[in-house]
């Protein structure tokens, strides 16, 4: 063997070999990402709902650390050697991919060019237009939980270097909201000897309580206040709200649950909040609750009735049940399924339009096999004209049904509470792919 031939051999073939595996994978990651990202489209899950990252392609360096550094999944792909978001509904912006991107490529802002999110005015404080009135968590865009309560904390800080020296109303601040950024906000609030009181409308975990059972919750480590450090990253919807629960039984807070916060007017020495329990004056007030507002409802007869509900808690009450599931989205999709998969179960899943255009596709699956199976009836373009005790008429191609029914659960989304602040005056600004 001479000696062009040894070269050839041993540093030439091995060189060509992992340049050609190398450009396979590369190619093979292409593929898969452009797949991903039609199929995203195709089924209108094109749009982020809120924070989310974007990618200048002439800085992007094509090295996919920020695809490894997402804790969500294949949210990120590379397509041409450029990072691209392939599963923008399922983004929750938490920002791990602009953190570990080396060429400072990445970004994140709220909307884009053809779909704005409104978002409240604060400052970097988190003061609102509204002297006096805070904002903290997902009403500000920051869905994610770790994110929450570092801005809940944060909140805080700020309000205890702005409080007044002097309160003539009987609590210092008054927190709307007892999710994760509630829940941080209260903790600090306790901590720094604020008189706080904390209004939910619901229940303790505010929008993490509504998932449905067995829900996997990503989030990352964090710090709440008094409580220290917790490591959870994926855990489920249960675990985390008994974490919580096990934090205020170490230490207590003032949170009424079940209180609806219907109006808030400026009152010489504060605010006076209108609650469906009574009234309350405060100095402050933080706004730590969901975007989801107020639940979306139909506007039919017997709607008032008691079985019909806004959300899935558990399935294994509706064992043996005639149940109707309304909505077309994930969480209508997800309850539909969870009920199925109990025994005895009867349930039918009505959705106003001809596809589940707004679902991930692995929900859109598993919604088939039950059908499939006969666990479950699918009516699209359908609409529920009336609920009564014990049934429910279905129009459907302008044909009327009554279907026999036990319970009802509408996931028609909610709404924005936008109004909401705008009547306190809070200013609004709504964002087409800016941060």
């Amino acid at each position: 063997m001479n000696e062009l031939e040894f070269y050839l051999l041993f540093f030439v073939l091995p060189l060509l070999l992992i340049w050609l595996i190398y450009g396979f994978r590369q190619n093979q990651k292409h593929r898969r990402a452009v797949r991903q990202l039609n199929q995203a489209k195709e089924h209108g899950l094109g749009e982020p709902a809120t924070l989310h990252p974007v990618i200048d392609p002439n800085r992007c360096l094509g090295c996919g650390t920020c695809v490894k550094a997402c804790p969500e999944g294949e949210i990120l792909g590379l397509i041409n050697r450029k990072a691209v978001l392939i599963e923008p509904t399922a983004c929750i912006g938490h920002g791990a991919c602009m953190d570990a991107c080396p060429g400072k490529a990445i970004s994140l802002v709220f909307g884009s060019a053809t779909r704005g999110v409104e978002i409240p005015i604060v400052s970097r404080d988190f003061e609102t237009s509204v002297p006096g009135i805070y904002i903290a968590g997902e009403l500000g865009g920051m869905g994610l939980i770790r994110n929450a309560i570092v801005q809940g904390q944060k909140a805080i800080e700020a309000i205890a270097k702005n409080r007044p020296k002097k309160s003539n109303t009987k609590y210092d601040l008054a927190i709307i909201g007892a999710g994760a950024a509630g829940l941080s906000a209260s903790l600090a609030a306790k901590e720094k000897k604020i008189n706080a009181i904390t209004l939910e409308q619901d229940t303790v975990g505010g929008t993490i309580a509504h998932y449905p059972r067995g829900k996997v919750v990503m989030t990352q480590p964090a710090k709440l206040p008094l409580a220290g450090k917790f490591q959870f990253r994926e855990t489920s919807k249960e675990e985390l709200i008994d974490y919580f629960h096990g934090v205020l039984r170490d230490f207590p807070l003032n949170i009424k649950t079940g209180v609806h916060v219907e109006e808030i007017t400026k009152i010489p020495e504060g605010f006076a909040i209108l609650t469906n329990k009574g009234k309350l004056r405060v100095s402050q007030i933080l706004l730590a609750m969901g975007r989801r507002g107020t639940p979306r409802k139909l506007d039919v007869p017997g709607e008032e009735l008691p079985k019909v509900v806004y959300r899935l808690a558990d399935p294994d009450q509706y064992i043996g049940k005639h149940v109707l599931v309304v909505g077309g989205g994930d969480s209508a999709l997800e309850a539909a399924v969870a009920i199925a998969e109990s025994p005895r179960t009867h349930v039918v899943l009505s959705y106003r339009s001809a596809a589940f255009s707004r679902a991930k596709e692995k929900n859109r699956q598993r919604i088939a096999e039950c059908e499939k199976r006969g666990n479950l009836r699918v009516m699209l373009e359908s609409t529920v004209v009336r609920i009564d005790s014990d049934s429910v008429t279905i129009n459907k191609n302008d044909k009327h049904e009554s279907i026999p029914n036990d319970a009802v659960i509408i996931c028609a989304g909610g709404i924005l509470p936008t109004p909401f602040l705008k009547k306190i005056g809070i200013q609004v600004e709504e964002k087409f792919g800016t941060a």
